[in-house]
């Protein structure tokens, strides 16, 4: 049997500052609080009518978001068991790339419900075994809540209403636009396979000026900043892609010329002079009339390709670089030789052009030969573009998700009462006490719906009850309308609000893997922070 250690004699064992907590009261319902609070500061943000976040980080950046991901980053937790929810929370954004906010509201009505269960005389442990049967038996009947199911991953109507929803809790308002604009973009970047879709392959170049309508898809890639040189377009390209700079070979060791009169000196000099010509006319012989370097353009490589009529484009980044290789079917080379055939790239367009007042340089394909395509986001502010893009990149993940599992459930709270019914129902036939936990899970549940139409505007509990009574009649699709001045609900599936499957899938069980960890947390043991005394400010002077 262990040794039980009595909290008095704690202070003992430990070295000094060291803090800690045990029981129910001291450490559980501490850690409940603590996660009921991070749950309440995304709350309002949840859904179309969400509202907007202002976050200054510790390096003073602004941030004006609705998106859960960027302000739990942003926000640096401290709190253990808070921590466990955004952990959560990072968890679902790794695997399905949305639905942060579901993870963590959910996870703290469970927490909510959880504390009510336990000061009514339920032990952890019942209420642990509880929520996992619910979970499991809410997994097992989401599937039968499928309403719609994707049929090819290449066509623009279809895939552009898929996308909808996902876009539209960011950007409300613009989602057809840019719903129309990510699927014209993710559907230009898949591989031929149809399943091969990398969402790093979807590009974002944000450029302030004119409003988000403006924003463009260019099928290839492009970069802020101006090509080398005097060449500035070139059509039907072909590429040369150099990892290092484009310059005269430097030699390895050291060594010392005598030069011992002028004639030598010019002669020196003109003989390096040459070699650099010839190599860059290897290269242009091989037929390249676009030089890309990962690094720089020597003076004098710079003034033999000007005159050889070879573009030249600096791209400093090797993640760039790569991504550029993939567009346009080149191999990038590490050294200053000339390419083989299968070693250029090709690409319909290459140009320098000014979007607003910025100029840019722009890889273009006309065909289907791209893998790679660039959303160019247009807008006011900083802030207004970071936003878009944020809804960008969750568009293009639910995409991501579709070439996965085409399955989507019915949106705007529909699948959480549908589930919220069922359950209920199987509460009523388990023994025990596990059937007051599986009712709890029910009930946390319906804050989905209850978020939405608070933040809607609406009175919450007339729309839960709406959607209760639509949804006992086997309305299993009914969902909250957000756009009807009084609560009111509508057939979420007929008006084309779908979730994907994986999101709900994995959000629930991520939500209740985290609820259920803060809960079998019975003590807190918290070391003294590593570090000496803090020095003493500038300006004042030293005690001693």
């Amino acid at each position: 049997m262990a040794l039980h250690v009595p909290q008095g004699r704690m202070a003992s064992m430990m070295k000094d500052g060291t803090k800690h907590f045990s029981g129910t009261e001291e450490a559980v319902f501490r850690n409940i609080q603590a996660c009921k609070d991070i749950a309440a500061i995304v709350k309002t943000s949840f859904g179309p009518n969400g509202m907007n976040k202002m976050i200054i980080n510790h390096l003073d950046k602004l941030f004006v978001t609705n998106d859960a991901a960027t302000m739990i980053n942003e926000l640096e937790v401290e709190h253990p068991a808070a921590k466990l929810l955004v952990l959560a929370s990072q968890q679902q954004e790794h695997e399905v790339g949305d639905g942060t906010n579901f993870v963590i509201i959910f996870a703290g009505m469970l927490l909510h419900k959880a504390e009510t269960l336990l000061r009514m005389g339920l032990s952890p442990t019942e209420v642990l075994h509880g929520f996992e049967k619910a979970a499991d038996k809410a997994l097992e009947i989401l599937p039968e809540l499928v309403c719609y199911t994707a049929k090819n991953v290449r066509d623009e109507e279809e895939m552009k209403m898929c996308l909808k929803t996902s876009i539209a809790s960011k950007q409300y308002g613009h989602e057809d636009f840019l719903s129309g604009l990510v699927t014209k973009a993710c559907i230009g970047a898949l591989g031929s396979e149809g399943t091969d879709f990398n969402v790093d392959y979807v590009r974002v170049s944000k450029i302030e000026g004119q409003g988000v309508l403006a924003s463009t898809v260019t099928r290839g890639m492009v970069f802020r900043r101006e090509a080398t040189g005097s060449i500035l377009s070139v059509k039907k390209a072909k590429i040369a892609v150099y990892s290092g700079p484009v310059d005269g070979v430097q030699t390895e060791t050291k060594g010392t010329v005598l030069i011992n009169n002028a004639d030598e000196l010019k002669d020196f000099s003109k003989g390096e002079e040459e070699l650099l010509e010839k190599q860059l006319q290897a290269i242009v012989d091989a037929g390249a009339n676009v030089i890309v370097s990962g690094s720089k353009f020597g003076e004098m490589a710079e003034h033999y390709l000007n005159k050889m009529g070879v573009m030249m484009i600096k791209i400093l980044s090797k993640h760039d670089l790569r991504r550029l290789c993939k567009a346009i079917g080149a191999i990038p080379l590490p050294r200053m030789v000339a390419p083989a055939p299968n070693e250029i790239g090709h690409c319909d367009e290459v140009e320098v052009e000014e979007i607003g007042d910025v100029r840019v340089t722009s890889f273009r394909q006309t065909g289907d030969k791209s893998e790679v395509a660039t959303i160019v986001v247009r807008g006011a502010t900083a802030n207004i573009m970071d936003d878009v893009e944020r809804a960008v990149d969750d568009g293009v993940n639910v995409y991501k998700q579709v070439t996965r599992d085409p399955r989507f459930l019915p949106g705007a709270g529909a699948t959480e009462i549908e589930l919220a019914h069922r359950l209920a129902q199987y509460a009523a036939t388990q023994p025990g006490l596990d059937q007051y936990a599986i009712n709890a899970f029910a009930e946390a549940l319906e804050s989905i719906p209850h978020t939405l139409a608070e933040n809607a505007g609406v009175k919450a509990q007339d729309v839960v009850a709406l959607l209760y009574a639509a949804h006992a009649k086997s309305e299993g699709t009914v969902g909250f309308d957000n756009q009807a001045p009084a609560p009111g609900t509508k057939d979420a599936a007929a008006d084309n609000i779908l979730d994907s499957y994986l999101t709900k899938f994995w959000g629930i069980r991520f939500a209740t893997n985290a609820a259920n960890t803060v809960l079998r947390v019975d003590q807190i043991i918290m070391a003294k922070k590593a570090g000496g005394p803090k020095p003493p400010k500038q300006g004042q002077p030293d005690d001693f």
